[in-house]
């Protein structure tokens, strides 16, 4: 019986992956920060604790920050503004413009379809979260007057954005 032959171990090996190219690649960032402040180079942190965001939304803006902005300001903000400029329904542009944001930076990790796949369910995730923010806005301004319910509902966001990020894993872990 080898160690894939059970469910539990293989939902065991995605988190330990996770944790790994999380604390691999936070490390390796670290050490970069911390070698340019010997040279007296300040270099930006790329990371700020993101597998603890409650949104799909507030995890890209913690992992990895460098590219994400990078692709932030030279792909989804100019798309963005030429869709809506031609009158292009918003929610429509977002995914539009989530969807070749993150393509594109799946494609920068390897010109591969599973690379492509990660960036389109990203897109998806930020697409659908997008979507619901926008619908659930009121709520959301309403429940922050029961702190204890806003608290148990931040929990129950970070379980859901750290499982989807998880199961997104599974293209980086296994690439062909």
């Amino acid at each position: 019986v080898s160690q894939t032959d059970s469910t539990a171990a293989l939902w065991g090996m995605l988190y330990v992956y996770a944790f790994r190219l999380y604390f691999d690649f936070s490390g390796y960032s670290d050490i970069a920060v911390g070698i340019g402040m010997i040279y007296g180079v300040q270099l930006p942190e790329n990371f700020a604790n993101p597998y603890a965001k409650n949104t799909i939304t507030g995890f890209w803006q913690s992992w990895h920050m460098t590219l994400s902005s990078w692709a932030r300001f030279y792909l989804y903000a100019p798309l963005s503004k030429a869709l809506l400029r031609r009158k292009v329904d918003p929610a429509r542009a977002a995914a539009i413009c989530n969807a070749v944001t993150m393509i594109t930076i799946g494609l920068w990790h390897g010109v591969t379809v599973p690379f492509a796949l990660w960036g389109a369910w990203h897109a998806a995730g930020l697409t659908a979260h997008k979507l619901w923010s926008d619908r659930t806005r009121k709520w959301q301004r309403a429940l922050k007057a029961t702190p204890r319910r806003a608290q148990g509902w931040r929990m129950v966001g970070v379980l859901l954005t750290f499982h989807f990020v998880l199961i997104g894993w599974v293209w980086f872990a296994l690439p062909d």
